[in-house]
């Protein structure tokens, strides 16, 4: 598939919705936590568990190759056209809605690991990147996405006397 079947935005910011997770995330954690009576030495476990309930995060490759930044995320199973991807220059956030179901078939399902829920995965460049260099393409359950590292440059400020 191309480029123009993957969702691809620029943005001047992503940490609105990351702290937005966050807190959906510690909510969950603290109904946890309350869940179990409200007894301590578990709340790491809380959160690890919260944070599965809610997010699915895919795993990722991030390669530095000939003055760009290559990704490769491994989505199988979800539509390009339902992947929506953001980019700022120093970071990369990609987000899905998945839903799966189990079709009337002959037969019982007796293990199902396929995930139901919200994909999200947050990256943040070791560099700046051009957001307008940004290519996107879905083959094989991969995502790939490649950006130009941005070129460090120099201003002279002039100083003036007062």
């Amino acid at each position: 598939m191309t480029q123009s079947s993957v969702t691809l935005r620029k943005k001047d910011a992503i940490l609105d919705e990351l702290q937005a997770l966050q807190e959906q995330v510690r909510q969950r954690a603290y109904d946890l936590f309350r869940n179990r009576g409200g007894l301590f030495g578990g709340s790491f476990e809380d959160w690890l568990n919260a944070e599965h309930e809610i997010v699915w995060k895919p795993a990722i490759e991030l390669r530095r190759t000939d003055g760009q930044f290559d990704v490769r995320v491994a989505t199988a199973g979800v539509e390009p056209r339902d992947l929506d991807v953001e980019v700022t220059p120093e970071d990369l956030l990609i987000k899905a809605d998945i839903t799966h179901t189990h079709a009337e078939q002959v037969g019982r399902v007796e293990i199902c690991e396929f995930a139901s829920g919200r994909l999200f995965r947050s990256i943040h460049f070791p560099e700046r990147i051009d957001p307008d260099s940004m290519k996107a393409e879905y083959r094989n359950g991969l995502l790939h996405l490649t950006a130009s590292i941005a070129k460090a440059t120099t201003k002279k400020v002039e100083i003036a006397a007062a």
